[in-house]
């Protein structure tokens, strides 16, 4: 039985495929073990959203090959499907064929031949893939779409990932179904552009949450992240009606400056995502929402960045994901004039860092001896952590198992680190 170590880096489309993978392997009689280990053959599911995705994609490739010299490396993923003919390994694919990936390594094994498959991935279909097992997770991601048409000047990911494609309407349902009936209490519906779900199958996200939420015994549905002018009236009625919605949206920023955003193409401006915030503040007064943004992007000047904190003081996310601006070659950005100094986005990414942290604290702390329902998941120390609907991670201490629906209440917070004690479990059958 050959054994195959796993290495996911990037985004939850990306945990996705590889678990999907990981299902495969299996059933074919592979052996999955631990990526540090020595393994005859080991596959890196890469990503190239910045330079330091980059980076880290290689640092994996050769890590993998210093674990064993011998054995056979697939590299599949964004970065290939950019690089395709400059990386060293037996196999590699980009973003196609990945449920291909045990005739090729059979393929690879038989011929001893390097095997280089590249794509135009505007031409191509959905790949289907189905997940029946989502190993070491209480929460199951489902993969619902592909590619992205927007081409946002700084983002390499619509020439990595293709145009958009939507996983059919029906192989959704049965999909979130059998995971429901396997025990997972809680869905991530998660795409390369997630909002933009059914455009190309006359369907919508709308539509697809409609149906989601009547399935029986789902006790939470999760968006992984979502473009604000997507979240339509549809979408926030189901919110105030439903509370299988998770009560907590990741919605991008990006920016908190005009200027940037234009020059970012962003398909916003700060008084439309501002309203939108309210709206949803108004259907879902307690919410989380999370977002992601980049510092340090072309032209952006002392002034841009102070109009950013300004903004990101007045909406008051949860948590901000902050990024220094990546230059990305043959996007719009990369040949823009006026370039940010390396050190100045390093500063500017430590000023949000410390504005995120603050936030993420008083959040926090607003629920301080509050009761809360968590769904609890077993660590591979030992420890449990759970998630509120609101996506905040509880610390519980105790003998309790893994993927139960309890009652707990949130004791204090150290370090913006959650501490709380079960009160009691809920049955939701």
């Amino acid at each position: 039985m050959l054994k195959v170590g796993i290495c996911s880096l990037g985004c939850k489309v990306n945990i996705y495929e590889s678990e999907y993978v990981t299902n495969l392997l299996k059933e074919n009689n592979f052996q999955i073990v631990d990526f540090n280990e020595k393994a005859d053959i080991y596959i890196i599911n890469t990503c190239t959203v910045t330079n330091e995705s980059d980076k880290k994609s290689r640092k994996m490739i050769n890590h993998a090959k210093k674990n064993n010299e011998l054995a056979l490396i697939v590299v599949m993923g964004c970065y290939s499907q950019i690089n395709p003919n400059d990386i060293d390994a037996d196999i590699v694919i980009g973003n196609k064929d990945k449920s291909k990936i045990v005739d090729l390594i059979n393929e690879a094994i038989e011929k001893k031949e390097k095997i280089v498959k590249s794509y135009d991935l505007r031409k191509e279909k959905f790949e289907i893939m189905e997940i029946h097992d989502f190993e070491n997770h209480t929460r199951a991601f489902v993969k619902i779409q592909d590619g992205c048409n927007a081409f946002c000047s700084y983002c390499i990911i619509p020439y990595a990932r293709g145009a958009i494609r939507s996983k059919p309407f029906d192989l959704v349902i049965k999909e979130v179904e059998n995971l429901v009936k396997k025990g997972y209490k809680e869905i991530v519906l998660t795409g390369i552009h997630t909002g933009k779900y059914g455009i190309d199958i006359n369907s919508s996200l709308e539509e697809l949450l409609r149906r989601l939420i009547q399935i029986p015994n789902l006790y939470r549905l999760r968006l992984s992240s979502i473009e604000i002018n997507e979240i339509t009236d549809g979408i926030l009625d189901l919110m105030k009606n439903s509370d299988i919605l998770a009560n907590h949206l990741h919605i991008p920023l990006q920016s908190g400056s005009d200027k940037i955003l234009k020059l970012m193409n962003r398909r916003y401006d700060l008084a439309y995502f501002k309203d939108k915030v309210n709206k949803i503040r108004k259907v879902r007064e307690d919410i989380s929402l999370t977002t992601d943004l980049i510092v340090g992007f072309p032209y952006e000047n002392e002034e841009d960045f102070k109009e950013t904190l300004k903004t990101l003081e007045e909406i008051a996310f949860t948590k901000i994901h902050v990024f220094p601006y990546s230059k990305r070659k043959n996007t719009v950005a990369s040949k823009m004039d006026m370039q940010v100094d390396s050190n100045i986005k390093k500063r500017r990414v430590r000023e949000v860092l410390e504005l995120s942290s603050r936030y993420e604290k008083a959040y926090y702390e607003k629920y301080i001896n509050k009761e809360l329902e968590v769904i609890t998941e077993l660590k591979q120390d030992g420890k449990i952590l759970s998630h509120t609907s609101n996506f905040i991670p509880i610390h519980l201490s105790g003998n309790i198992p893994g993927n139960e629906i309890v009652k707990v209440k949130i004791d204090e917070i150290v370090d913006n680190k959650v501490f709380g004690h079960v009160l009691d479990t809920v049955d939701i059958m």
